[in-house]
């Protein structure tokens, strides 16, 4: 491939999407993996539309992947260290290269906090412990579910996983003063536990949580609320506008407040769900073809 018109950063569902409408597009695109995009954590989903039977992460992945390659994007394994404008373009560092660009399209996606507990890498590639309760919730219905928590946002979501279970416990492990809904906990059955989380021991199909006063308790899964990260430096470096959660701000064709610089997926504020990341990533990627045709001189360019 000559040089890219446009570089994506991020080969998780948003990136491969914009790569698969850009290269559809006859853009020449280069794409970023610097590997493990937080889909490839999904066992199975029952969320994603078009398989009703459910589709692990990494196929997902792969199918992505080999429909971006067959329209013409390159993928190129690395990791983007900085980026820099140059006049109307971008240079994106990459291992020590530097890479030409008239856009860029930030796919980078989120880190999620996962407990620092033996064992809990298994326990989310088991199922056992998962992180996107509107994802999964519904395979949670009257199951035993513990949701561990250090604030008020693990009690939001013990309250939404009482849409599917009346066995809902809450393992606050912040502190007090950080949990300030214990009343409504009460009101909506949830049973509140709060002390320190010492391990996570896997049974057969079970996850057993040990560390409270010597005792231990049995739960068909455990959702972490512990919150994500933002990975939006990049962005944030080259001044770009950022939400107060640390997201990046976009308009309504997923461009950010600098000019030539667009986002898509987690990055961005909005749900962390596949549909909405291959969504933002569509809207995107014809914005940039649109915006490459007036900046060429296209008097229709819409």
């Amino acid at each position: 491939m000559s040089a890219p018109e446009v570089v994506i950063v991020g080969a998780g569902p948003a990136g491969l999407t914009a790569a698969t409408y850009l290269g559809r597009f006859r853009r020449r695109v280069l794409v970023v993996d610097a590997g493990e995009p937080r889909a490839c954590w999904i066992p199975l989903s029952h969320n994603m539309p078009g398989f009703p039977a459910g589709v692990s992460g990494p196929d997902i992945l792969r199918r992505m992947r080999e429909q971006a390659l067959e329209y013409g994007a390159e993928i190129r394994p690395g990791r983007v260290e900085r980026l820099m404008r140059d006049e109307d373009a971008f240079v994106a560092v990459m291992d020590g290269q530097r890479i030409g660009a008239r856009a860029v399209l930030l796919a980078t996606g989120v880190v999620d906090h996962h407990p620092d507990l033996p064992g809990v890498e298994r326990a989310v590639q088991r199922a056992l412990v998962r992180i996107c309760p509107i994802c999964d919730g519904y395979e949670a219905t009257d199951k035993a579910v513990a949701i561990l928590g250090d604030s008020d946002k693990g009690a939001r979501e013990a309250a939404f996983m009482r849409t599917y279970s009346d066995r809902v416990t809450l393992i606050h492990i912040g502190p007090a003063d950080r949990l300030t809904q214990a009343d409504e906990m009460a009101r909506l059955g949830v049973e509140v536990i709060a002390a320190p989380l010492e391990a996570v021991r896997l049974e057969q199909d079970r996850v057993t949580a040990l560390g409270w006063g010597g005792q231990s308790r049995a739960f068909d899964l455990v959702y972490s609320a512990l919150g994500t990260s933002p990975n939006a430096e990049l962005a944030r470096d080259l001044g770009a506008r950022l939400a107060a959660d640390g997201r990046l701000e976009v308009d309504l064709h997923q461009a950010t407040s600098l000019p030539g610089l667009w986002a898509a997926g987690d990055v961005v504020r909005g749900l962390n769900q596949i549909a909405v990341a291959t969504a933002e990533a569509a809207v995107a990627a014809t914005d940039i073809h649109n915006a490459l045709r007036r900046a060429d001189g296209w008097t229709v360019a819409d």
